[in-house]
């Protein structure tokens, strides 16, 4: 037999979804923005043991440069997300601050009404039993109607007794939560201060290097010429390779027409619609690694005014890490650069992933390969000791973002 619920249940049911439910959607926020956070702060971490002292005195002043500025922007939004979290605990606070003072006044209200209903009671019963009560009724139909009423009025006392006693318990957990609260904000806040301090100095120590930096400015402008020159060499060797795959790919399904895109066989059809229904949820590359740098236009660290732009992703990782493939594929090219390192290119359907900056390729073209499976290890250069690959993403020959495909990036 299923028991009714009780009133006390009734009550204390309503109040959570009176007083509790509005927070619901903050704390979902508050959890989201603490996973933002741990994880921007593993990151730092991250980028703290590869830049190890060690190696940092070993790279030249514009990596340095570069390597604090990566630094700078993490920190920048760890903080940001920090008060973003303090705001909506603030705000949790004062809603809790609120509910606790409206609480204290209905339950000062209850307690009163219930003192007034008890003290009428006991005057009542010292006037006349109920027995006389009953018995005193003109007809029997008046004293149902008496019954009725001392057993509403029994009732009615001991749901006002039960509605203080649940009207207690809230406000002793609201007291409680708030205590916690109050912990949560003034951790926030210290961490805030310490990450501040930390970021000014970096700031401090990235304005020293690029104070030594203008200071041979004709060294640092032939530098970045030379990253200009290699990157664009690197940009055209990888869209003349996917421009021969697919002009390769479409010859053998008979069109020699089409050069742009893929003409796309049932199979292929489906691997490029597996692969475009994870967007946001593409594995990393490599199996743990940073961003050093992201897709698009930035500005120069040293000089802002002066724009750069990068087709890919540049991910930092560990000396002997090896990239891993994003999805099942095909691989559709090995790519050699004169004087400079390897890359393989894996085809999806239409899609195509490039990973370059490889020491050691451990694959060959036609090969099929599956998810996390390895292509090759990444170069780490002799005078920095920097690990790090580049990572590239193309539907046919339109360039895409990998932040927008790979999970978290």
């Amino acid at each position: 037999m299923v028991r009714p619920i009780s009133y006390k249940g009734v009550l204390l049911l309503v109040f959570t979804l009176f007083f509790v439910f509005p927070i619901f959607s903050q704390t979902d926020k508050q959890k989201a923005l603490e996973t933002k956070r741990m994880r921007l702060r593993e990151e730092i971490n991250q980028i703290n043991s590869l830049l190890s002292k060690e190696r940092l005195e070993r790279r030249s002043v514009l990596e340095q440069v570069e390597d604090i500025d990566q630094k700078i922007r993490v920190r920048r939004e760890l903080i940001r997300v920090t008060n973003q979290q303090a705001n909506i605990l603030n705000k949790q606070l004062n809603q809790n601050i609120r509910n606790i003072t409206n609480l204290r006044t209905e339950l000062s209200q209850l307690k009163e009404d219930y003192a007034q209903m008890i003290k009428k009671s006991y005057k009542s019963k010292s006037q006349q039993s109920k027995l006389m009560f009953l018995l005193s009724s003109d007809n029997f139909f008046q004293a149902y109607k008496r019954l009725q009423y001392m057993k509403q009025y029994t009732s009615f006392r001991k749901e006002q007794g039960e509605q203080i006693q649940v009207k207690t318990i809230a406000l002793q957990e609201l007291n409680k939560e708030l205590v916690v609260q109050r912990k949560e904000k003034e951790e926030l806040a210290r961490g805030n201060r310490e990450e501040q301090k930390k970021l000014l100095g970096e700031k401090n120590t990235q304005q020293v290097l690029l104070t030594s930096i203008k200071k041979n400015e004709q060294q640092y402008k032939s530098q970045i010429d030379k990253k200009r020159r290699e990157a664009r060499a690197l940009d055209r060797q990888i869209e003349r390779l996917i421009r021969e795959a697919i002009a390769e790919s479409n010859k053998k399904a008979g069109n020699t027409r089409n050069t742009a895109t893929f003409v796309l066989t049932p199979e292929a059809k489906i691997i490029a619609s597996n692969f475009e229904s994870n967007k946001g949820t593409l594995i990393w590359p490599v199996e743990k690694g940073v961003k050093s740098k992201g897709f698009g236009e930035y500005a120069d660290p040293v000089y802002p005014g002066v724009k750069h732009f990068n087709n890919g992703v540049s991910l930092a990782t560990e000396k002997g890490s090896r990239a891993r493939a994003v999805f099942d594929g095909e691989v559709s090219a090995i790519i050699a650069i004169p004087g400079g390192n390897k890359a393989v290119q894996v085809r999806h359907g239409n899609y195509i992933s490039t990973y370059y900056n490889l020491s050691k390729v451990y694959v060959k073209k036609g090969d099929i390969i599956k998810l996390k499976d390895e292509l090759g290890e990444i170069f780490t250069s002799r005078s920095s000791g920097k690990t790090e690959l580049k990572f590239f993403l193309y539907k046919n020959t339109s360039r895409l973002n990998p932040e927008n495909w790979v999970y978290q990036m």
